[in-house]
């Protein structure tokens, strides 16, 4: 699994340009990146080169942040790829918290970053049907 971290900020103007200036001036790599929103604030969960220095700028810097394992998984790059994940998901019988898109920079495939309670368990479940997780 990897270390996402989220970060509960503001919504307002200018709030991602302030944390993605935090992170590239500590000379850390933002890899992947989502965010949810409500009207006042929101969560911005990131895939980062370096997690643990991520949470410590950040954290320093006054941000609420969070370290929370995920799992990516990288897919082919085609019609159904997606479909026949999550029906693996579906047959382990495992809920998903929340799933977002990333892309591996070596590869240039596709990466599905999942969130779930059962993460050993669906990693493993995973792995078993030959998915490629990272």
């Amino acid at each position: 699994m990897v270390n996402q971290i989220s970060i509960f900020t503001e919504n307002k103007k200018g709030a991602m340009l302030r944390m993605t200036e935090i992170i590239s001036d500590a000379g850390i790599n933002l890899l992947s990146a989502v965010t949810n929103d409500s009207a006042e604030y929101g969560i911005v969960r990131l895939i980062v080169s370096d997690p643990d220095k991520s949470y410590q700028v950040l954290t320093d810097a006054g941000y609420l942040c969070k370290k929370t394992s995920v799992i990516v998984v990288e897919i082919p790059d085609e019609a159904g790829s997606l479909k026949k994940l999550l029906e693996a998901v579906d047959e382990a019988c495992i809920n998903i918290d929340y799933i977002y898109s990333g892309n591996n920079r070596e590869t240039h495939m596709p990466l599905m970053i999942m969130h779930t309670l059962d993460g050993e368990m669906l990693e493993q479940n995973l792995r078993s049907k030959g998915f490629k997780i990272l």
